[in-house]
């Protein structure tokens, strides 16, 4: 396994860097960047969450799904606890961001390549209740933090985000035991393998587009991604041990917390006006250092289970 997830590190980080290099050439630009940035999570993921739920009704994966539901809410209230306990507002600091970055991984964007190469499309299967958990709260607590104001809409918008439709019609399919028409499927299948190196792209693009010389002299930015790599998923380690729950499952819950920050925060700063490009730095850094911060969180997780 330390092997298959080493191997999946180097092919996201060669990913990335192609991606940027084609930034840096001029091969891609902020608006397509923008434009794929949209695909992936408005088509690509929901084709990859959809096609997790095609598979044979087996009380083990209700059971295995509803124990991901649970310790995916407890990772959560661990970030939630990190990030208020840990960062203070003060005057001149980017405290909301912060702590949006520090709580939302981009679970969707690194979590499910990396769950997919380890566990293929039973992964995914168990991956989506991390992403339901991730939209709901996002969409709520996460735009009333970012907006600083709480309104009832933004907890509407959360039943029309592609990712949770895609979720509730794969539910049905799956407890109705539907089964796609094999062409259906198989054209699906090649949506969905774009998932991985699309992702990668728009990783590599946007950190391309920060001054990362600059930021590396940031110590802030360090510490908020200690916070977000190795404080928060490590929690998430120590919380799931004592649980009976299947080790993919686990090692499930691990990986989607191990992501790095969240590319939606950078989106949503823009929309609120807030510090998009300390946004962006987050997350151009906390996506570099995953690299190897995700591969060793998850071997820490086999060497302390």
């Amino acid at each position: 396994m330390a092997l298959v997830i080493l191997k999946q590190a180097c092919i996201m980080l060669f990913l990335i860097l192609v991606g940027a290099g084609c930034f840096r050439l001029k091969l891609l630009s902020k608006d397509t960047v923008s434009e794929i940035s949209s695909l992936v999570l408005k088509v690509v993921n929901p084709v990859v969450i959809l096609l997790a739920y095609q598979r044979e009704l087996k009380a083990e994966l209700v059971a295995n799904l509803g124990w991901t539901f649970l310790l995916a809410a407890l990772s959560f209230a661990a970030a939630y606890l990190t990030a208020y306990l840990l960062i203070r507002k003060k005057e001149g600091r980017e405290a909301e961001i912060e702590r949006f970055s520090t709580v939302y991984s981009n679970c969707g964007f690194m979590g499910i390549p990396l769950v997919q190469a380890m566990f293929g499309y039973e992964g995914v299967f168990y991956v989506t209740a991390f992403l339901t958990l991730f939209n709901f709260l996002v969409w709520s607590h996460g735009v009333m933090q970012m907006s600083g104001s709480r309104s009832l809409r933004s907890l509407v918008r959360v039943l029309y985000s592609p990712a949770i439709i895609a979720i509730v019609v794969g539910l049905v399919l799956f407890f109705t035991q539907i089964t796609l028409p094999a062409v259906l499927t198989e054209a699906l299948e090649m949506v969905g393998s774009l998932n991985t190196p699309l992702a990668m792209f728009v990783a590599g693009a946007t950190i391309a587009q920060t001054d990362l010389p600059a930021v590396l002299r940031k110590p802030r930015v360090f510490y908020v991604a200690c916070l977000k790599l190795l404080l928060v998923p490590f929690l998430t380690i120590l919380i799931l041990l004592p649980f009976p729950a299947e080790e993919i499952v686990k090692m499930t819950v691990v990986a989607a917390a191990a992501a790095p920050s969240a590319a939606i925060c950078t989106m949503m700063a823009l929309m609120y006006k807030r510090n998009a490009a300390y946004a962006s730095e987050l997350f151009g850094v906390t996506t570099l250092l995953s690299m190897a911060t995700m591969p060793f969180l998850m071997l820490v997780y086999g060497w302390i289970a």
